[in-house]
C-alpha cells in the first residue's frame, strides 16, 4: 500500500508515522504553523504548507492527497483544523481513502480505576478531554455529512525515542514520585501507535473510534520506580498524593483514573503491540 499522506501537524506521533509510510514510498506532505516548522518539514524532503488555523490551504496542497492525519490539538475556540479546513476536508472527501483523527482518552473521565472502552459512554471531566470531545464529534460530523473517511483514536500517555521515563531519571529528576492509591494510567509507545494506524489504514472502516493503548495500565510511580531501576540510579522518594506539594495543574493530573481497553483494535485490525507493558518499551529504549 502507498499513497500520499497529508499531514495536519506534523509533531512526534505524525513524524514517527510519516517516517515509516516514507521509507514504503508514499508522498508525504505536511502542515506548519511557522518557518522554523515549514523548514524542518522540508529538510525531510517533504512538501510543507503553512496553516495557523485559519486561511485554507491553497489548492494545490491537495493534488494526488488520498490519505489525512490530523494531530493539532483544540483549544477553547475549537478544533483549528475543523474552522480552517473543514470546508476543504468537505470538498475532497470523496478523494480520500483515510482520515484520521488524534484524540484523547480524556474523553472518558474518571472511572476509579474501572475498566472503559469504546462503548463506554464519553464523561470527561478536564476542559482538555471536553475539547477533544467537540473536536471527535465535529469529525465525526464532516463524515456524517459529507463522507469523509474519519476514524478517531483515542490515546493515553505516549512515550517513545526522545520522550520516556528514561530521559527523566538520567536528567535527575529528583521531585519525589507521586503515589496516589488505585491510581493508574494507560500509555502507549510510539512505534506501537504507528502500527495501529497503519493497520487503520490497510482496514478502513470509516466512523470508527478505537483506542490506542497497550495491554497494562499502570501507576506513574510505578513506571518511574522501574526506569531507575534499569539504569541503577537510585530514584526519587515517595510521597503519598494528599502530602504532596503539587499545583493546581499537576493535582488536576490525578483527578481521573482508568483502565483504557484496546480489544476492539486487537479484533477488528489484528493490531498486537510490540511493547505491551511499559517494562518491554523502556528495556527497549534502555
Amino acid at each position: 500500500m502507498s499513497g500520499h499522506m497529508l499531514f495536519l501537524g506534523l509533531g512526534y506521533v505524525a513524524t514517527q508515522l510519516a517516517l515509516r509510510l516514507q521509507a514504503q514510498g508514499w508522498t508525504i506532505s505536511g502542515t506548519a504553523r511557522d518557518a522554523a516548522g515549514l523548514a524542518a518539514i522540508r529538510d525531510r524532503g517533504w512538501r510543507a504548507w503553512p496553516f495557523a488555523g485559519a486561511a485554507p490551504l491553497p489548492k494545490e496542497a491537495w493534488d494526488g492527497v488520498s490519505h489525512v492525519l490530523s494531530s493539532i490539538p483544540p483549544s477553547q475556540a475549537g478544533d483549528p483544523a475543523l474552522l480552517g479546513l473543514g470546508a476543504q476536508l468537505a470538498a475532497h472527501a470523496r478523494q480520500l481513502d483515510w482520515a484520521g483523527y488524534l484524540s484523547t482518552v480524556a474523553v472518558y473521565g474518571d472511572h476509579g480505576g474501572a475498566w472503559v472502552d469504546e462503548k463506554t459512554p464519553p464523561a470527561p471531566v478536564s476542559q482538555r478531554g471536553k475539547w477533544r470531545l467537540a473536536a471527535e464529534n465535529g469529525w465525526l460530523k464532516l463524515h456524517a455529512d459529507h463522507g469523509l473517511p474519519v476514524h478517531i483514536f483515542r490515546l493515553p500517555g505516549i512515550y517513545g525515542p526522545g520522550r520516556n521515563p528514561l530521559q527523566k531519571a538520567r536528567a535527575g529528576y529528583r521531585k519525589a514520585l507521586v503515589v496516589k492509591p488505585g491510581q493508574v494510567f494507560s500509555r502507549i509507545h510510539v512505534a506501537d501507535l504507528a502500527a495501529a494506524l497503519e493497520a487503520s489504514m490497510a482496514r478502513p472502516r470509516p466512523g470508527a473510534i478505537y483506542n490506542v493503548v497497550d495491554d497494562e495500565p499502570a501507576a506513574p510511580h510505578e513506571v518511574a520506580l522501574f526506569a531507575h531501576e534499569l539504569l541503577g540510579i537510585a530514584p526519587p522518594p515517595l510521597v503519598d498524593f494528599d502530602k504532596a506539594d503539587l499545583s493546581p495543574m499537576a493535582r488536576s493530573f490525578y483527578g481521573e483514573s482508568k483502565r483504557v481497553s484496546n480489544a476492539l483494535l486487537k479484533a477488528e485490525l489484528g493490531w498486537r503491540p510490540r511493547f505491551p507493558t511499559y517494562r518491554e518499551g523502556l528495556r527497549a529504549l534502555l
